[in-house]
């Protein structure tokens, strides 16, 4: 992928994060159906990492789980921070730190240098980042920051496994771009709750999150499908770190 495509993908996306953070975040409080399989993995953890925090939904999960711990939340959206900030104020027992940090560029994982987590996620934030060798990168940095025997979590959307997520699916040349620019598997999708707006997304495989996994030396714990109205919106992968 040229670098110049690459930045209007991320423009698009950053646009989106910003524009509709409120209307976006509005349809996400709720924990997702996904993260109570998740939750063995991070009960016994002390220190949690969270990319892609938007307004800390994961956060309140834990919380009401009874976590007690070292919360972080990294988004690049100041919009969507601000609403995890307030979000987290009530919470009892739980340490929680936000930082604005653009996690699609290659040496995010240097602000933590002296730090290991226990667990570390990215949900719905890994099909946000365009070109292989990035999202390569970022679970290579990802893994970086999982102390030994911990666990990196991720999840995607399998939206071209979804009729209503497909109907979401617009032309390149929406945005200026051609399909010959993009790499195999993005693709742009629409918004139409209070305004119109667009999202960059590449749908990752199983086979696709086991390769970026293996690369990282992490293990896969288990794949499995969960969320939306049909019950497997989402992929998710449990990777573990070697003692």
């Amino acid at each position: 992928m040229e670098p110049h495509v690459r930045r209007r993908l991320l423009t698009i996306n950053r646009t989106f994060y910003e524009r509709f953070a409120a209307a976006f975040a509005s349809t996400r409080f709720g924990k997702q159906p996904g993260y109570d399989r998740l939750w063995p993995y991070a009960s016994g953890a002390q220190s949690v990492l969270d990319l892609g925090c938007g307004n800390a939904r994961l956060a309140r999960f834990l919380a009401g789980q009874g976590w007690r711990g070292i919360y972080w939340g990294i988004d690049i959206s100041q919009p969507l921070l601000a609403l995890a900030r307030q979000m987290t104020q009530a919470l009892e027992g739980m340490q929680a730190c936000f930082l604005v940090l653009d996690l699609a560029e290659p040496g995010w994982s240097g602000v933590f240098s002296r730090s290991r987590f226990d667990v570390v996620f990215a949900l719905a934030l890994l099909h946000h980042i365009p070109s292989h060798a990035y999202r390569q990168a970022f679970v290579t940095e990802m893994a970086r920051l999982v102390r030994s025997g911990g666990y990196a979590i991720l999840s995607t959307w399998r939206f071209l496994h979804n009729t209503r997520m497909r109907r979401k699916i617009v032309p390149w040349e929406t945005i200026g771009l051609r399909a010959e620019e993009v790499e195999a598997g993005d693709y742009l999708l629409d918004w139409k709750k209070e305004g119109i707006g667009y999202r960059y997304v590449h749908h990752v495989t199983e086979e696709e999150m086991t390769r970026l996994a293996t690369q990282a030396g992490l293990h896969v714990v288990e794949m499995f499908h969960a969320d939306g109205r049909e019950g497997d919106l989402s992929l998710y992968a449990v990777l573990r770190k070697a003692a």
